[in-house]
């Protein structure tokens, strides 16, 4: 398979703020064709936020492209912001993102926790999902926390586990997701921004098949807000579960039985391992599965990007034509 590159870049043709209630205002942009077809792009984290890399993942002059900021992270307001924020909150910003926008139906878009949502959201609202392109699925069962976050990643990562552990005392180390909570709801802000420091180092040294990074000690030195924002966000959702029963999206899965999908996995990647989208697979008729060798989670990797680039070209062929 020939590498391919990500579409040109853009600029959004509408920008605004929608109010969701309970304080918060979501930030929201549209690109590419005003009459293509309408895609949401769901970033992932929780709580990272959109960038301009993720416009591109989409042909410009046959999508309506739309791409939000979550509740408390990137443009969204109040930054950081954990009132009101849960998985069935974001549902429902994004119906009423759907309905500000007078769209229809939208292919949803999402890997990692960008994936958990758009499943969530599509077996909520199934007559508004006309497909799905997941990468790399989160779906919040407990063996997932617990093998980035308990025991199964830090043997692959011990010198980056080395960093995450040392920030907490041996005492709180049996549960590292509730003893970081701890420290990012700290009312001083060097003591949050130490904790969050260390929490986004851990996932950022995983995310990609081969990193670059050396481990550091956390110095919370030039950490900034959004930083803050991103850990205490993702922790957030973390620590409660994702507000899903155990195995919630996976056992409703008969609701998608009719809504065409594909989901892209990197064979090793660590965030996220294989064994969680081939169990979509196996539960979901209309899914396209591609299991990308040598690849890691994140969506830059060369070969999982062909494979998303070749799934928005191949709905905006089939979506357009049936």
């Amino acid at each position: 398979m020939t590498a391919r590159k990500p579409y040109p870049p853009i600029e959004p043709f509408r920008m605004g703020r929608l109010a969701v209630g309970d304080g918060h205002e979501i930030y929201f942009e549209e690109c590419g064709n005003p009459a293509g077809l309408p895609a949401v792009f769901l970033h992932g984290g929780p709580g990272s936020g959109t960038s301009a890399q993720h416009r591109r993942l989409f042909d410009p002059t046959r999508y309506r492209i739309v791409l939000f900021d979550q509740r408390g992270c990137g443009r969204s307001t109040p930054l950081g912001s954990l009132d009101g924020n849960t998985t069935w909150h974001l549902v429902d910003d994004l119906e009423r993102l759907r309905r500000h926008l007078e769209i229809e139906r939208w292919l949803l878009f999402g890997g990692s926790w960008g994936a958990t949502l758009a499943l969530a959201y599509a077996q909520a609202h199934t007559d508004r999902a006309s497909g799905l392109i997941l990468r790399g699925i989160f779906s919040g069962r407990r063996s997932e926390l617990d093998w980035f976050y308990e025991c199964g990643a830090n043997r692959l990562f011990p010198d980056h586990w080395e960093n995450l552990v040392a920030q907490i005392p041996a005492a709180e180390q049996d549960d590292l997701i509730a003893a970081y909570r701890r420290r990012l709801l700290d009312p001083d802000r060097a003591v949050r921004a130490r904790a969050a420091e260390a929490w986004t180092a851990w996932e950022g040294a995983t995310v990609m098949l081969r990193s670059a990074n050396p481990p550091t000690r956390a110095s919370g030195g030039s950490v900034s807000d959004g930083q803050i924002a991103f850990a205490r966000i993702e922790n957030h959702f973390f620590f409660h579960e994702l507000w899903l029963e155990e195995g919630q999206l996976l056992s409703n899965m008969d609701r998608l039985a009719e809504t065409p999908g594909v989901i892209v996995q990197g064979r090793y990647d660590v965030v996220t391992p294989a064994i969680t989208s081939w169990q979509f697979a196996q539960a979901w008729p209309k899914a396209d599965y591609r299991l990308v060798e040598a690849s890691g989670h994140a969506f830059a990797e060369p070969a999982i990007l062909t494979e998303l680039l070749d799934a928005t070209d191949r709905f905006a062929d089939e979506l357009a034509t049936g």
